[in-house]
């Protein structure tokens, strides 16, 4: 019996002919290509010379228990942009998120962040590329015994030998930038979901970081709030610049403040581009998961 690559070489359609992405194993049946609905023609990893490039994933593969988290990624996320990645759950989102901090360090492949590779980086290298990215967790992970002046001032004082009245200031500032000049007195106890939200945005900005990630900002938020939270992401955008990164499943907050967006699933980006070009493509998987279909390839399973 022939090897299944060598009947891929020479393959016999079934009756009826091959539907989108099936393939044709070693015993003739008809198999479902893990990957049928993934680009293999878009530029999705950008010109390695090129600036407007802030963060690149050169084909990343990370395994954990047994399954393939991240299965050749390449993705590049663009300088001074609002990036939206979207997937179902548990498709290697947060994954993503550790390997671009550098909590996690891809098995093969490269990811280059501002121009350094993450894995070949120093212990001194990589606190000092860490400082320059704010993240913003899913419930703001704030300290519950620190007020939220505190909360927000805690990066600053632990990095930098700033003044206690230049971090009073900037922590002033960031608060205010988020609507929270008057709860800086508060416990995490005492804030509802959406005002820890906006906290843990305040500390993730308050190192001026180049790059800012949010993950899963929408989490427990009721779609009003998810909304408002979303308007707060464009304005400091527009105000402090730099690559933000949103990683989410919510298909309104992509259609809000995506300005470029990348679809996530298996392990692989299926589709990458701007959000008109995304919101129009023609890609079955990607039109059935920007509209929220229960028509198309991805299943409960």
């Amino acid at each position: 019996m022939m090897a299944d690559e060598d009947v891929r070489d020479q393959p016999t359609e079934p009756e009826g002919g091959l539907t989108f992405g099936e393939r044709i194993t070693g015993h003739g049946a008809v198999e479902e290509d893990r990957h049928q609905y993934h680009a293999t023609d878009l530029n999705l990893i950008g010109d390695e010379n090129d600036e407007a490039w802030s963060i690149r994933c050169l084909d990343v593969r990370k395994r954990l228990g047994g399954v393939n988290v991240l299965d050749g990624l390449n993705v590049a996320f663009p300088e001074d942009t609002i990036t939206v990645v979207l997937g179902p759950s548990g498709t290697g989102k947060s994954v993503l998120i550790k390997h671009i901090i550098g909590l996690m360090f891809p098995d093969a492949g490269d990811v280059v962040v501002k121009g350094q590779v993450v894995k070949q980086l120093t212990m001194p290298e990589l606190l000092a590329l860490r400082r320059k990215i704010g993240v913003l967790f899913q419930d703001g992970a704030l300290f519950g015994s620190m007020n939220v002046f505190d909360n927000v001032a805690f990066p600053l004082r632990q990095h930098t030998d700033m003044t206690e009245a230049d971090i009073a200031k900037r922590v002033r500032d960031r608060l205010t930038d988020v609507g929270l000049a008057d709860a800086m007195g508060d416990l995490p106890s005492q804030l509802s979901g959406g005002m820890r939200k906006r906290a843990g945005f305040a500390r993730a900005l308050v190192m001026e970081p180049d790059i800012v990630i949010f993950d899963e900002p929408d989490s427990g938020l009721d779609p009003v709030r998810t909304a408002l939270l979303c308007d707060l992401i464009q304005e400091m955008h527009q105000i402090h610049r730099g690559t933000y990164i949103v990683v989410t499943h919510n298909i309104a907050s992509a259609r809000q403040i995506g300005e470029y967006i990348a679809l996530l699933w298996r392990g692989r980006i299926v589709e990458a581009g701007d959000a008109a070009h995304m919101f129009a493509s023609e890609n079955p998987f990607v039109r059935q998961f920007l509209s929220g279909s229960a028509e198309g390839p991805l299943t409960m399973d």
